[in-house]
């Protein structure tokens, strides 16, 4: 099947499915059929279709063109010529690419109705976008590592701190003085293993009215944490703060929706074609 052919039964699948959904008596649109004019000359016409108002039956002649191009004036005129030949028959010009200015004129003189029937484009399936904004201030806990007693107990921190930017995929850990450390528990100890305070204590101890952006830092001269590997001697423990915000965007798209844009190039109108049963959306 050649994609003039494919063009002009999807003209007939759409337009039969508008008749149905307008809920007028209406005869079955047809496909190629033949119709004697005045002259006693035989015009193809690519999809036909017949209804009725109130009693009165209205013939509808429609002239499919699958070009890639807007159509030319003279192509209006070759159809009008068929019109004229036939009995009360009205004639909708439908194409994908549109319509030359001469073209419209012609038509709008002579009451043709100019239509583009096309599949839908990405960007006309985007019915709405909805811009969210999360904001948040995260609180890190990190702390100062005395750099002489790792040295003298063989611990090397630099390279942990590579580690760290390897895991986060940053490189922020190793020109940081403050880092994070993995613990067994929140107690802070003395060099002889006893109790002296905990993270818990030192949260208690930020001001209620502090601001959430300026970094928080408790200095100790002899204490200790649990780290994993073992006992770690820290110098400061710094409540460090960071303001992260993250916009995205989500785009209603319609595409598995909408079968075809049916347009009318001469007013403008547009009307949507529901996929699933082929009703119009607007």
């Amino acid at each position: 099947m050649n994609n003039s052919i494919e063009y002009e039964l999807f003209t007939r699948e759409i337009y039969q499915q508008l008749v149905d959904a307008d809920t007028i008596k209406a005869t079955k649109v047809q496909h190629n059929v033949k119709l004697e004019g005045k002259s006693g000359q035989k015009h193809q016409i690519d999809v036909y279709w017949e209804y009725e108002i109130a009693g009165v039956i209205h013939k509808v002649a429609i002239e499919c063109k699958n070009y890639s191009k807007p159509i030319a004036i003279g192509k209006v005129r070759d159809f009008y010529g068929v019109l004229s030949d036939l009995n009360n028959v009205a004639g909708i010009m439908v194409t994908k690419a549109g319509f030359q200015e001469g073209a419209k004129k012609f038509a709008k003189q002579y009451g043709i109705s100019l239509k583009e029937l096309r599949n839908p484009t990405r960007e006309e399936c985007i019915i709405g976008e909805f811009i969210t904004t999360i904001s948040a201030n995260i609180r890190h806990t990190l702390f100062l590592v005395d750099e002489e007693w790792a040295t003298n107990n063989g611990y090397d921190f630099q390279a942990y701190r590579r580690r760290l930017d390897m895991l986060h995929c940053a490189d922020r850990w190793s020109k940081s003085s403050y880092i994070p450390i993995e613990l067994n528990n929140e107690n802070i100890y003395d060099s002889s293993g006893k109790l002296i305070s905990s993270l818990d204590e030192l949260e208690k101890a930020i001001p209620s009215d502090h601001n959430g952006t300026d970094d928080i830092t408790f200095m100790f001269e002899d204490a200790y944490v649990k780290a994993k590997w073992g006992m770690t001697k820290i110098k400061e423990v710094q409540y460090s703060y960071e303001y992260d915000t993250q916009t995205s965007t989500i785009r209603l798209d319609v595409s598995d929706f909408i079968k075809a844009i049916l347009k009318d190039a001469l007013n403008g109108e547009i009307r949507l074609i529901n996929k699933l049963n082929c009703k119009p959306l607007v």
